[in-house]
């Protein structure tokens, strides 16, 4: 493993020399997979070339604690964007035209805002943007569409989450971010693996070998699959 990271080290410093950019910027959510991506980027390009956003929107107050963490341990720059209000005076006005108070458009304008801070950031500052998702995410369609996947690299979407966790020990991640239940901080309590029905190892070992036992598990991943297959490819154009 100490060699895929230093070839997708090497990746990642390539993709930014031929843009041109002077390094990365990527949310810092206090999860294992910005810690993750935050980590390779740092010995990747150097301290200075390496800047972490915070921003939380109605969020848990330890995710943010866990990122600033992160930070002060691998001695990386970050900025903290709250959202909150921004959040609530664009939600409100979405909801006053179609009364809708689904829990999933409300979570993924979050996501979308804030890519949308990411990119003014990364803009203003000639920054590449890094996305977080991992392989198991990345496949079952577990990212909103122009949200965290609205990027220009995603250096850790061949990865999945066990190797992640691996990945996560040789950086040298800090262990109480490591054993956290995966989970994109939405509400207490939320975790990833209730949202989608099945274990990240149930899904890990069906992507990487075509099998499990769990036939429900196979069907539900197989759906997600299906259904999210839009995201992944290139817009639709029309040629006349």
């Amino acid at each position: 493993m100490r060699n895929i990271i230093t070839k997708c080290e090497q990746w990642l410093h390539e993709r930014i020399e031929d843009a041109k950019a002077n390094g990365i910027i990527l949310g810092l959510s206090g999860g294992i997979d910005s810690s993750v991506l935050a980590a390779l980027a740092r010995e990747a390009l150097g301290r200075d070339k390496v800047l972490g956003v915070i921003m939380p929107c109605h969020s848990i107050r330890e995710d943010e604690n866990d990122a600033r963490l992160l930070a002060h341990e691998l001695d990386i720059a970050f900025e903290k964007v709250d959202l909150t209000d921004t959040f609530d005076v664009l939600y409100g006005t979405i909801e006053l035209i179609t009364g809708n108070t689904n829990e999933l458009v409300r979570s993924n304008m979050k996501a979308r805002l804030r890519m949308v801070t990411l990119y003014a950031l990364a803009q203003s500052k000639n920054l590449l943007v890094c996305g977080t998702s991992n392989r198991s995410e990345y496949e079952t369609g577990y990212f909103t569409k122009y949200g965290d996947s609205g990027v220009d690299l995603m250096p850790l979407a061949g990865f999945l989450k066990r190797e992640i966790r691996e990945m996560a020990r040789i950086l040298r991640v800090p262990e109480k971010i490591i054993s956290k239940a995966p989970s994109a901080g939405l509400y207490e309590g939320q975790t990833d693996e209730n949202d989608m029905g099945f274990t990240y190892e149930t899904l890990d070992e069906y992507l990487a070998s075509g099998r499990i036992e769990d036939e429900k598990a196979r069907e539900r991943i197989d759906v997600m699959r299906r259904r999210s297959e839009h995201k992944r490819k290139p817009i639709p154009i029309f040629k006349n």
